[in-house]
């Protein structure tokens, strides 16, 4: 900050240094302090954090580090550190572990000064490196997940679907969710998350975010747009996205997965429209989404007149009752929509 100028290229540097500034920043007590998961969760809070301060359409990096270096008393343990940087289209994790004894506190904070830096010129695309002075014995890892790469993958329907963890890690495997709420999440507002968070409660599980890159009455999603909606969840919540626009391709995708829906969503489920306009089709669907082992939780909405409604008012064929279930009104009421957010200019979900 002693250079002119810093107003221009830094939004907001935080220290959150004692454990209870750490768990607030965070929003919650990670296993480990010094871990690259926490690392990477840091930096994806500070990411979201700068998307906004600024506009989003404003290139802009989370970084983050956090370390165990030379303190006042001997250490057990190893002294490393992990730093990440966390940008819309990717994440940079870096892990550096220092010989022990080969340097005193300013020399370690030094090498990890020097990588953060390094660092934040790869997030920015620049080519020119500050020099890190590495022992024999220090090691230096990176890993990288490439959120852009993947968008690119999945609309050229190379996979079906991806997955982008709270702590921006892709996994390869599959990874089956036990529930999921579903949207189009332009913005992602405290009314999705509200429900996530009741869902979650309610069912007693974990409740991933899932946003559909092609619908059934919107054009498809660019990459660029992808990797736009799930940089609201950096450092907060698993999102899934996938090509599955209808939910029976959902089910088969994902079997034995709880859909979190709104009233409006969960009427056109039951749309014969939807089916080709075939009753029976629909209840093809309905029998296979349940034979899959999947079910849906609804939450009411009111409608454009005002008028509230819940899973009570919907016209479920008989046999199939069970397969759906409501959320109480008391227990869950957002009279929100990201399309009113859009058309008075308002944002999201900080």
């Amino acid at each position: 900050l002693g250079v002119a100028g810093a107003t221009r290229t830094l939004l907001e540097a935080l220290v959150p240094y004692s454990q209870a500034s750490f768990d607030d920043f965070l929003g919650q007590q990670p296993p480990q302090y010094v871990a690259a998961r926490t690392a990477n969760l840091m930096a994806g809070r500070a990411y979201t954090r700068a998307r906004w301060l600024e506009s989003e359409d404003i290139p802009s990096v989370g970084l983050a580090c956090t370390a165990t270096i030379v303190t006042d008393r001997p250490k057990r343990g190893e002294h490393r550190a992990h730093i990440a940087a966390w940008q819309a289209t990717c994440l940079n994790h870096y892990t550096i572990h220092l010989e022990k004894g080969a340097r005193d506190r300013t020399g370690e904070e030094d090498v990890v000064s020097r990588i953060m830096l390094n660092a934040l010129a790869q997030a920015m695309g620049l080519d020119m490196r500050l020099p890190v002075p590495l022992t024999a014995n220090d090691q230096l890892t990176t890993e990288t997940s490439d959120f852009k790469a993947t968008a690119v993958h999945l609309t050229h329907r190379d996979i079906p679907y991806f997955c982008v963890m709270e702590d921006g890690r892709i996994p390869t495997n599959h990874v089956n969710p036990p529930a999921l709420l579903a949207g189009a999440f332009n913005p992602l507002h405290d009314g999705h998350i509200d429900l996530r968070n009741l869902a979650s409660k309610l069912l007693g599980e974990p409740v991933a975010f899932e946003c559909t890159a092609v619908n059934v009455d919107k054009p498809p999603l660019t990459p660029e747009t992808i990797t736009r909606r799930i940089a609201q969840f950096a450092g907060r919540y698993p999102v899934y996205v996938t090509t599955a626009p209808t939910y029976i391709e959902k089910a088969r995708l994902f079997p034995n997965t709880v859909f979190v829906v709104g009233y409006d969503t969960a009427e056109r489920i039951l749309m014969p429209r939807y089916y080709g306009n075939s009753y029976q089709n629909m209840l093809d669907a309905l029998a296979e989404i349940r034979d899959l082992g999947c079910s849906f939780l609804v939450a009411g909405r009111a409608d454009k007149r005002g008028f509230f409604h819940d899973c009570r008012d919907l016209a479920i064929p008989a046999g199939f009752e069970t397969l759906f279930r409501g959320i109480p009104p008391e227990k869950f009421r957002r009279d929100i929509s990201s399309t009113y957010l859009r058309a008075t200019g308002q944002r999201g979900s900080r």
